[in-house]
């Protein structure tokens, strides 16, 4: 059975379970898509540059493939990628959406277009086991965004661990961060063939009213 996949790939934590879990499902995955934002060059969320992306793929051993699109025109970007991957042979899609329903939908929709099937290996699952689990198997990754109303500017940069976690708990904030509370930058884990050196900024960089992130090198 055919079972290659590409995975919608953020960079965090919870793209890199769904993938982990993906692969102890017997999936093969192909690509790495992640898409960045033409008006500001660098990936939405995460804040992350591209040699980022490139450097955990090469480290996972799976391409990197880098869309790039416009906020009005994200949807028919992404579709046009994933329709070549159907023609490469790939049939699923992976993604490490939670219980966000909407998102969900939107993932099934745009897979339907290119007639590839989504999947989402962490659906359902207790949002504080996720995280439990990702650390617990091995996974090594750093805040690298916090939403400034959710949680200080001291957790940048910090080291995703079970201590911590409580501490983002203790501030009101969910322990995985489904409601935007931060993002993460994995650089280590059992898909890893080798860690990923990563070089932190020492200040926090405001974004717009809400967020704040650090800057991240190589």
């Amino acid at each position: 059975m055919n079972k290659k996949c590409f995975v919608s790939w953020s960079g965090g934590k919870d793209s890199c379970l769904a993938l982990y879990r993906a692969i102890e499902s017997g999936y093969e995955p192909r690509k790495l898509l992640t898409m960045f934002s033409l008006e500001s060059g660098i990936s939405s969320a995460h804040r992350l540059d591209e040699n980022i992306f490139r450097a955990q793929a090469e480290a996972i051993g799976v391409e990197s493939i880098i869309g790039r699109a416009e906020f009005n025109d994200y949807e028919n970007v992404f579709v046009s990628y994933i329709k070549l991957f159907k023609k490469q042979g790939i049939n699923y899609g992976i993604f490490g959406d939670i219980d966000l329903e909407e998102h969900r939908q939107w993932e099934e929709k745009v897979c339907e277009k290119a007639s590839i099937t989504a999947l989402l290996p962490l659906w359902k699952i207790n949002r504080r086991d996720i995280v439990k689990e990702f650390i617990n198997l091995g996974f090594k990754a750093k805040i690298a965004v916090v939403d400034i109303t959710s949680l200080d500017t001291k957790f940048l940069g910090q080291d995703l661990s079970l201590s911590l976690i409580k501490e983002i708990e203790n501030c009101g904030a969910d322990a995985c961060g489904e409601n935007g509370e931060y993002h993460t930058v994995v650089y280590d884990g059992p898909i890893f063939k080798k860690s990923i050196k990563l070089n932190f900024g020492t200040e926090a960089i405001p974004i717009g009213e809400k967020w704040a992130h650090i800057k991240i090198q190589l």
